[in-house]
């Protein structure tokens, strides 16, 4: 089994910040569910069954080229904590982390790509980029798919295509999600106008950590919620085609904070600015307030001083389990948002 370590040595490259359009799209992923044929779903297999499952996936993911050096996590042979930190990075859902028997997680360094085994389907494989990666991230993931294919006899079906544990995801077993960075829209109050425009076209808007998550820092999730009679490549060009459509929306609306209210947005984002650069305690959900206004005003070049991928590290660093993890010890909340503090001042305070 992999030491999570290696992953820590450096940020996931999908917070490079390279891609099209990354100041408002933090990352573009698609995943994919699929369930070896004539073996039962997850969620009613014995436990003998599961661990079949699990050795025969990873058998076949690390004899692919495109993760034949993949990185190998047993849930159940790694500590909650260490599965938290997973989640945080989001390599795993929360619900692997509370039933984690069994289940297994594949990553590849950098971390664009991977596989979580015998999650609410036997695989759910994972592609991310920065910004808008339309291209890079479904090629990736079907020459996966394609690869796997090969190894692996998946539950099919002529009339309804892939068979998922949820129906939802029957068909394609395709979901594309962007995350996306909205502070205009929301201060503008027209976010809501928006949001209700993406659910009459099928898609879904939740919180930047997916279902149930809260939104926090004006970050949105925006997925597909059809998987049922469109092809996969037309479900991620519809989505591609909403979200430039969202992307067009936000710049319209920053335009308009600058016309109408640029002194008062200037200063938001400079009083923020001066209070991650001084603070002794910042909580998680401050934080992601404040590093909201810092990144809108790097998106509008009134902060020049701040590489946006240090922001995006910083967002994944930030989290309670990463704190931890990075100093080596248990910590109370008071001592994480003193550590967190000294995280953004040391970021700001060296530019």
């Amino acid at each position: 089994m992999s030491d999570l370590s290696v992953l820590l040595k450096s940020p996931a490259e999908w917070l490079s910040s390279e891609g099209e359009e990354s100041e408002i799209v933090l990352s573009f992923r698609v995943r994919l569910a699929r369930n070896l044929d004539n073996r039962p779903f997850s969620h009613i297999a014995e436990p003998e069954v599961l661990a079949s499952i699990s050795s025969e996936i990873k058998e076949a993911v690390l004899d692919t080229k495109k993760m034949g050096e993949a990185l190998i996590f047993d849930m159940d042979k790694i500590s909650e904590s260490d599965r938290i930190l997973l989640s945080e990075r989001c390599l795993i859902s929360d619900e692997m982390v509370r039933n984690y028997s069994n289940r297994s997680l594949a990553v590849m360094k950098g971390e664009k790509l991977s596989v979580m085994i015998n999650e609410e389907d036997h695989l759910r494989i994972q592609s991310f980029e920065s910004g808008l990666s339309v291209g890079k991230t479904f090629e990736r993931i079907c020459e996966l798919d394609d690869e796997l294919d090969e190894h692996l006899a998946f539950a099919f079906s002529n009339r309804l295509g892939y068979l998922t544990a949820c129906t939802t995801n029957v068909g394609t077993g395709l979901r594309v999600s962007a995350m996306v960075h909205l502070p205009g829209l929301v201060h503008n109050n027209d976010i809501r106008r928006v949001i209700d425009g993406l659910r009459h076209v099928r898609l879904t808007v939740r919180g930047s950590y997916g279902e149930g998550s809260e939104v926090l820092g004006n970050f949105f999730q925006i997925s597909n919620s059809i998987t049922l009679g469109l092809s996969e490549a037309d479900t991620v060009a519809n989505i591609e085609s909403h979200i430039r459509k969202v992307i067009e929306f936000e710049k319209k609306a920053r335009d308009s904070l600058l016309r109408e209210a640029r002194t008062l947005l200037e200063d938001k984002i400079w009083r923020s600015y001066g209070i991650l650069k001084s603070a002794r305690l910042v909580t998680s959900k401050e934080a992601m307030s404040l590093i909201s206004a810092i990144r809108l005003g790097i998106g509008l070049g009134i902060i020049n001083d701040i590489r946006l991928s240090d922001l995006n590290e910083i967002l994944i660093m930030i989290q309670p389990m990463h704190l931890q993890r990075l100093y080596d010890k248990s910590m109370n909340p008071e001592e994480r948002d003193s550590i967190r503090a000294d995280h953004f001042r040391a970021l700001l305070n060296r530019n």
